[in-house]
């Protein structure tokens, strides 16, 4: 079976750029990292480069963001290998996060992707506002 729309050429589930497969890497990155939170913490932590952060300050330049929200948020970007986590043993321990070159590498299109919402934004508002127009008559 092949999941490409007629005029493009056909593709293998799983090949590269088949977005109806869940084995595609657009897809699969698209799932980690598809969240407001994560793209705030990898926003931080780039300002920041090269340096590190602690928990607290990451929290603190986060408006909105819980506690747990933001420990879940970082425990995924550290597996995933976007983040570095540094524990100085102290009591109570010290943690630093920092972003890794894979995840610095995630910046620029992130950053690309806000530049685009921050021109094209007023024009999906002002769409929904025609749609709710609409669907009030």
């Amino acid at each position: 079976m092949t999941t490409s729309m007629p005029g493009e050429p056909s593709r293998c589930p799983g090949e590269r750029g088949d977005l109806f497969d869940p084995r595609c890497p657009a897809r699969q990155l698209l799932d980690r990292i598809g969240t407001k939170w994560t793209s705030m913490v990898i926003k931080v932590l780039a300002e920041t480069d090269p340096g590190e952060l602690r928990f607290a300050e990451l929290r603190r330049r986060i408006p909105g963001i819980s506690q747990k929200m933001l420990s879940v948020t970082l425990q995924s970007l550290v597996r995933d290998g976007l983040v570095a986590r540094r524990v100085e043993p102290t009591v109570p321990p010290a943690v630093h996060y920092r972003l890794t070159e894979l995840g610095l590498s995630l910046e620029r299109p992130l950053s690309a992707l806000r530049a685009w919402a921050e021109t094209h934004m007023p024009e999906i508002d002002r769409s929904n506002r025609l749609a709710e127009a609409r669907q009030a008559w």
